[in-house]
């Protein structure tokens, strides 16, 4: 009976692996004839650096030293975790782990922006020849199969079946000759697909997955399992979150040893690569020294991505001109919070137009924007985000495509960036709320808003308006980037409709019943067409909910008008938004509160209990006294 679980175990002593050039004869100790394998190569056209056997850094390499138990009976294991976690490199020890067993069937390392290795166009093509290098007996079948016309320009999921799933499956259940059927008692075989989420066929993607999962599900007891790593991007997360699929956050593996396995090696390398490190190693003993790298670790804390970001930070060259020797040390004495590291990651961009426009963003907004959302967002072009962010990927996870939220490894980074003691020159005003609001006016146009940062300003501006609000006054500006005020911005927002038909009446509608009117009442109250009602509010976002439903009421994320009503003293201070209106405006509006008024200025239910009787100041200059009677005509005064 054929194993059904599979167990990888990388042991902390396995070394001097070496990853060279590989002849294209001899694929992991499987022999096929040279006529078989050239009339292989030019039917299939594989690409013969995507797999593990392509030249990598031997650091990658190195990193099969990590000691990592890994235990799954599904078919399937997600390995997941963020960028620079070391999912590939663990992808890779593996992977030349089952090479020596012989049990590795093929591999697949995406890499984004590479031509043919981050598409799917060759994926099935690439696997296949690797199965026939692996399992000699399947390369009839796989020859046979892709002389079918038209089957490498069909779809993936067809080659994948044709070339890889059935050949294997079929090989499996024949077990005709002694060899295979030992082959093939020695468990189940494996195939690596790293970095899924560099593939740019994202629909290919979900289609690879979802027929892999129907595959195992029609045959059980089939001897393959795949392996597969990416970050976790949507497209991917919500076809692997299945019961066939055994996942693991590569977050929860990550131990004090892997870091010191991990950081030993890339010192290791740096010394043989840098003469002036030789050097100093060979007049002043060792570098690090033990207690060097054990302080290092304590910094790190488990985390790859800043374990290497300290690294670079250490051995990086820089126009200050000093030497790793003389910025070890500074790196041991900084703070819990690696303020320094932060400091010197961001200044590698500080020079960079729009620098601290899109830090102050990617700190300050309240749900995670895409690079073009952010470009969107701050009126520049995407390359210009990249350009400024493509140095902070030690601090940022900076997904593979553009549509992708930016996101920050640690919560920290927007801690340090929004208190002044620490960012010092990279501190991030609150009060920048205030141009996020006014970017986020800058997105409607009267259309119905399709893009992620039109779609985040209509759910997130009130949320900048109210922070911006609850500074106090000497911290609101202005200030330098942003030299407008509030009432200044609310201008410029309400700018753009004033010039549509009955905007005075319906904003100072919306504003004097305070998020108690629907669009149908606005409507029927003044007596214009709810079209026209929607037409004025829609530019009118940043400040203005308006709900899907007509009936529902639309309610204002500010109250633009300055001093509100007091019911006790009957009284209302007109301010320029309203203080256009005519006579007749305030009759409009008044005979509706007071028809459906309890009581005072509290809309609450039809009918009222007495009269109502206010005063209107600072009406263009003047004041007016209008009483209402219930049921009855205002008098004006």
């Amino acid at each position: 009976m054929v194993e059904s679980g599979l167990r990888v175990e990388i042991q902390p002593n396995a070394h001097n692996i070496h990853i060279g050039e590989q002849t294209i004869n001899i694929i992991r100790g499987n022999y096929i004839s040279s006529s078989d394998q050239a009339t292989l190569i030019q039917l299939l056209q594989p690409i013969l650096d995507a797999s593990h056997t392509r030249d990598r850094k031997k650091i990658s390499a190195q990193l099969s030293m990590f000691s990592r138990t890994l235990l799954w009976n599904t078919h399937v294991l997600w390995l997941h975790g963020f960028v620079g976690c070391g999912k590939s490199a663990i992808a890779l020890a593996i992977a030349l782990k089952f090479e020596r067993r012989n049990r590795l069937v093929g591999s697949f390392f995406f890499f984004r922006n590479t031509g043919d290795r981050s598409r799917m166009t060759r994926f099935a093509a690439t696997l296949a020849f690797q199965l026939a290098a692996a399992i000699p007996e399947v390369a009839p079948l796989i020859r046979k199969a892709v002389t079918e016309e038209g089957l490498l320009e069909s779809s993936l999921v067809a080659q994948l079946r044709r070339l890889v799933y059935e050949p294997f499956k079929a090989a499996a259940n024949r077990a005709s000759l002694l060899k295979t059927t030992l082959t093939f008692l020695k468990g189940p075989f494996l195939i690596i697909i790293d970095g899924l989420d560099e593939c740019e066929d994202r629909q290919d993607v979900q289609a690879f997955i979802d027929d892999l999962l129907e595959f195992f599900k029609k045959n059980p007891l089939v001897p393959l399992r795949f392996l597969i790593t990416s970050r976790v991007e949507q497209h991917i997360q919500s076809h692997l979150k299945n019961k066939q699929v055994r996942l693991e956050n590569l977050i929860n593996h990550c131990s004090r040893d892997d870091i010191d396995t991990f950081m030993t090696t890339c010192f290791e390398e740096e010394i043989k690569r840098n003469p002036v490190i030789a050097a100093y190693i060979q007049e002043h003993g060792e570098w690090p020294t033990r207690e060097d790298k054990d302080t290092l670790i304590d910094h790190i804390d488990g985390s790859f991505i800043f374990a290497s970001a300290l690294f670079k930070h250490i051995v990086d060259p820089t126009d200050d001109q000093s030497t790793p020797m003389d910025r070890l040390p500074r790196t041991l004495e900084m703070n819990p919070g690696l303020d320094t590291l932060y400091i010197q990651t961001l200044s590698r961009s500080q020079h960079l137009p729009h620098f601290l426009d899109i830090i102050s963003t990617l700190a300050l907004i309240f749900e995670p924007l895409p690079i073009i959302g952010i470009a969107e967002l701050l009126g520049i072009k995407t390359f210009e985000v990249v350009r400024v962010l493509v140095n902070f990927q030690a601090i940022i996870h900076i997904p593979g495509t553009d549509d992708l939220p930016v996101t920050m490894c640690h919560t920290s980074l927007r801690d340090f960036l929004t208190t002044e003691s620490r960012s010092g020159c990279f501190f991030i005003p609150p009060s920048y709320h205030l141009y996020l609001l006014y970017r986020c006016s800058t997105l409607h146009d009267g259309q119905r808003p399709d893009t992620t940062a039109a779609l985040y300003s209509i759910s997130h501006s009130g949320k900048h308006i109210e922070q911006f609000t609850q500074l106090p006054a000497t911290a609101q500006g202005p200030f330098p980037r942003f030299p407008q005020t509030l009432d200044t911005l609310y201008t410029h927002i309400l700018a753009k409709s004033e010039n549509h038909l009955g905007f005075s009446d319906i904003i100072s509608t919306i504003i004097l019943l305070d998020g108690q009117c629907s669009v149908v009442r606005i409507s029927r109250l003044l007596h214009i067409e709810t079209s026209e009602v929607v037409q004025v509010l829609v530019n009118l976002r940043p400040i203005i909910t308006i709900p899907d439903a007509d009936d529902l009421p639309v309610t204002c994320s500010i109250s633009i008008f300055e001093s509100s009503w007091d019911p006790n003293a009957n009284e209302i201070r007109m301010n320029r938004w309203i203080a256009n209106w005519t006579v007749m405006d305030a009759y409009m509006l008044l005979k509706y509160i007071a028809t459906h008024a309890q009581a005072g200025m509290n809309p609450a239910r039809p009918g009222v209990a007495r009269a109502l009787s206010l005063n209107i100041v600072n009406w263009g200059g003047s004041q007016v006294k209008i009483t209402i009677q219930p049921y009855n005509q205002p008098s004006v005064t």
